[in-house]
């Protein structure tokens, strides 16, 4: 692969990063990255609207947030989460229908640890007391560096905007990729894979993707292009850097 390899060390308590390049994968990539230094005083949360949907800056700016990402999938027409969901040991949501694709989820333990792992079952996190909050989604892209196995399916190997959550090293970082338009062919999920591998991402996870996929900065709004006809797509729930 080449162009775009980023393994991005800063003292900063996070980093916005914004590639254009027409050298990844033979197409051409505008990618959003949000590094959150993991000494920082930021930690992340999660917003979420339980019926009404609400758009990702929305979400955002009702929970005071930095910075913001769409988070898992939801029900577009009758709202509500459609993965296992909870919070402060509260179940919001459970697994509506069981997909080989959404196999991973994203844990905040009680001490503001971020973990990207293999989902288990409802039953297990929901009697665990160990999470400030868990999520259900997928796939499950990277694990200790690992590229996981993915389904033979178009959504898996055609090119659509994507949106991820990543850890390294050193930070957690917030992904967008833009894609179906002209300047920005969005990526397979294979092709982010090698990409987020190449980032030096040591545990990777999808999120929703598609018209969906958006990233907000206070003081700076939408910070790439959505893809939805209307614009910003309304969600049910967002990934959230907050101040500790």
């Amino acid at each position: 692969m080449t162009g775009c390899k980023a393994q991005i060390k800063s003292q900063k308590p996070f980093l916005l990063s914004q590639i254009t390049t027409d050298s990844l994968f033979q197409s051409k990539q505008k990618i959003h990255l949000l590094y959150i230094n993991n000494n920082s005083d930021y930690s992340l949360d999660i917003g979420y609207s339980k019926r009404d949907l609400l758009k990702t800056n929305d979400i955002a700016e009702n929970n005071n947030a930095i910075a913001a990402i769409n988070g898992s999938f939801f029900d577009i027409e009758n709202g509500g989460n459609v993965t296992y969901f909870e919070k402060n040991d509260k179940v919001i949501s459970h697994t509506k229908k069981p997909n080989k694709l959404i196999n991973g989820i994203i844990i905040l333990s009680k001490d503001k640890e971020i973990e990207i792992d293999t989902f288990k079952s409802d039953t297990f996190y929901e009697t665990s007391k160990k999470e400030r909050f868990a999520i259900g989604t997928g796939p499950l892209l990277l694990k200790d560096s690992i590229l996981q196995k993915l389904p033979n399916k178009s959504f898996v190997n055609t090119r659509h905007p994507r949106t991820c959550l990543c850890k390294t090293k050193d930070a957690t970082i917030f992904i967008v990729i833009d894609g179906r338009s002209k300047n920005a062919h969005g990526m397979s999920l294979i092709e982010t894979q090698k990409y987020l591998l190449n980032l030096g991402c040591i545990d990777a996870i999808n999120l929703d993707g598609g018209g969906s996929s958006t990233m907000w900065i206070k003081n700076k709004g939408i910070i790439n292009t959505p893809s939805d006809k209307n614009g910003e797509r309304v969600v049910s729930n967002a990934l959230l850097l907050i101040k500790n």
